[in-house]
């Protein structure tokens, strides 16, 4: 009996998941995006500012160095330093304007690290940053008038914080015990001073003389407070970080930012104004006749590195208006110095930035996590 042999065959079926791959990618990327727009977030601090205000500063050196009776660009017979300006002044309002919109995005999802910020003694200072960022990139602005509505519209929602801010920053040293300004000083309180005079510096333009005159006095004499608590070298300062060493830089920019001030109050460079600028001069020299003070902060690219950008501005608008006044070969060529390396730092940092762009919102643990003076003190005891 013969038996019989079927033959059988193996049916593989290939199933195409192609398209449920594919929906996978796509949700996850749905997913990505909230995440990475959380990472900065919370990364973000009130110190990125500097970005902006660096860029702000720069577009008012351009504006006064392009001016008609000004003795850089006006004599030359072409629109190229006029299209910078133009160009600089909207990349400022573009950078501004997007560094407000995420702080505002992380004032909503992360409040309590904005807290966090407000109440460290190194954070805090550069709450006063966006409004400083606001009113400069305001005095800079192309189209308008200082005596308009408009700009002093802008100017009393722009300087209301700053106000705001002094009545919180400056009554606390004298009326707190836990936060006496010996305890609590450090380098970066010049920022306040810096938005007081910048402040009064809009307020003169406008015609807003009294109002100039009370800025300008509340920063002159918080700054003379600040600088000779600091020279003492009290524990606020000796706790400051040491990758935040750049902002050192605000020793000179605060009375640099005076000199331009008092400028605008009294209509002429005078022998006051004079005397804030060749302060200011002197400060930036001893500095940088210390190299080795600054050597640690520049191992590792971080955002501090643009203080360095906006105080050489400052003096560097002094040197211009020193030099409309003494109309001096010296005069001249220190307006051609300062300037030059104002615009030099100003580009080297632009490209440190965009080289960096991967590690410039990383979460920083400089700003709003350093331990303060009067914790350490406890600790110790």
């Amino acid at each position: 009996m013969e038996s019989l042999v079927i033959a059988t065959q193996e049916v593989h079926i290939d199933i195409d998941n192609s398209i449920s791959s594919s929906k996978e990618r796509n949700t996850d990327l749905v997913h990505a995006k909230p995440i990475v727009l959380m990472s900065i977030l919370s990364g973000l601090h009130a110190g990125y500012f500097r970005i902006s205000l660096s860029l702000c500063s720069q577009a008012l050196l351009w504006k006064i160095m392009i001016a008609p009776d000004s003795m850089s660009m006006s004599h030359l017979h072409s629109n190229l330093p006029s299209i910078a300006f133009h160009l600089l002044w909207y990349l400022a309002l573009a950078t501004q304007v997007l560094l407000c919109l995420l702080y505002a995005l992380k004032c909503f999802f992360f409040f309590d690290m904005v807290k966090k910020e407000f109440s460290d003694y190194i954070g805090v200072n550069y709450l006063y940053a966006p409004s400083i960022s606001w009113l400069v990139l305001l005095q800079s602005a192309p189209m308008m008038e200082p005596r308009s509505i408009l700009y002093q519209t802008l100017f009393s929602v722009f300087a209301l914080p700053v106000l705001t801010l002094d009545t919180k920053l400056y009554g606390q040293w004298f009326t707190t015990e836990k936060r006496f300004l010996s305890m609590m000083a450090n380098p970066a309180s010049q920022v306040s001073v810096i938005a007081n005079l910048v402040a009064s510096r809009g307020a003169a333009e406008m015609g807003w003389r009294e109002c100039a005159i009370y800025l300008f006095s509340l920063g002159m004499v918080h700054y003379v407070v600040i600088f000779v608590t600091l020279y003492q070298r009290l524990p606020g300062g000796s706790n400051f970080p040491t990758k935040l060493r750049p902002v050192f830089f605000l020793f000179f920019a605060a009375p640099a930012m005076g000199s331009l001030a008092w400028n605008s109050i009294s209509g002429t460079f005078d022998p006051l104004a004079k005397m804030l600028f060749f302060l200011s001069l002197f400060i930036f020299m001893s500095l940088v006749c210390r190299p080795n003070l600054f050597k640690k902060s520049m191992k590792r690219f971080n955002v501090a590195w643009w203080a360095y950008s906006f105080p050489i501005t400052f003096l560097a608008l002094n040197s211009v208006q020193y030099a409309q006044e003494v109309k001096e070969q010296v005069a001249a060529g220190l307006m051609l110095i300062f300037s030059s390396i104002s615009v030099l730092i100003f580009l080297g940092l632009m490209i440190l930035t965009a080289a960096n762009s991967n590690r410039l919102l990383r979460r920083d643990h400089i700003l709003g996590s350093v331990t303060s003076p009067k914790v350490k003190s406890s600790q110790r005891n």
